[in-house]
């Protein structure tokens, strides 16, 4: 018995064994705290502050693309190095195109990418050369007039070359390539 018991045993806290046994849990508390410090502080862009309003003005936004549909309004993006360029086209005759058309360009993950601008009539063009258009990748394009009675909206993927369709087009080429 006298080969079991050692008389220089030191305390426990004093042993490398219990302190590496200890380290794991203790990593996982602190990568847990990281954790929720990260969800708490950042934004994830993807949750709108005001999304009880955005809910309520849906219909208006059906409407206003029924409302593009009904006119048959279609439209080509054309990008270029100094900004961007959109032709507008309607099967209703009676459409009477606007002087102006607002675009927003947004990114489907990262809000603080989106852009808004104005585009003016340059003949049968809508366009604006001072703007700086997104970094390379998959984007919305959100076309409206002023008054905001219709709107088109469809997907880019920058850097584009030659025209993009959205609107009544899109969804006949869709339609013909499907035959």
């Amino acid at each position: 018995m006298n080969g079991l018991i050692r008389a220089d045993r030191q305390p426990w806290y004093k042993e490398p064994w219990p302190w590496l046994l200890m380290l794991g849990p203790f990593v996982v508390v602190i990568a847990g705290l990281a954790t929720a410090w990260l969800a708490v502080k950042s934004d994830d862009g993807l949750v709108t502050a005001d999304y009880y309003k955005k809910g309520l003005n849906m219909n208006q936004t059906l409407l206003s693309s029924e409302q593009a549909g009904k006119h048959g309004l279609s439209a080509g993006i054309r990008t270029r190095s100094d900004g961007l360029s959109v032709r507008l086209q309607a099967q209703d005759k009676s459409f009477v195109p606007p002087t102006r058309i607002i675009v927003t360009i947004s990114h489907p993950t990262r809000a603080g990418l989106d852009q808004s601008f104005i585009l003016q009539q340059v003949g049968d063009v809508y366009r604006n050369d001072v703007l700086h258009l997104p970094v390379a990748g998959h984007w919305l394009v959100l076309l409206e007039d002023d008054k905001k009675t219709w709107r088109l909206m469809g997907n880019i993927i920058l850097p584009a070359q030659g025209e993009t369709r959205i609107g009544l087009a899109q969804s006949q080429q869709a339609n013909d390539s499907i035959e």
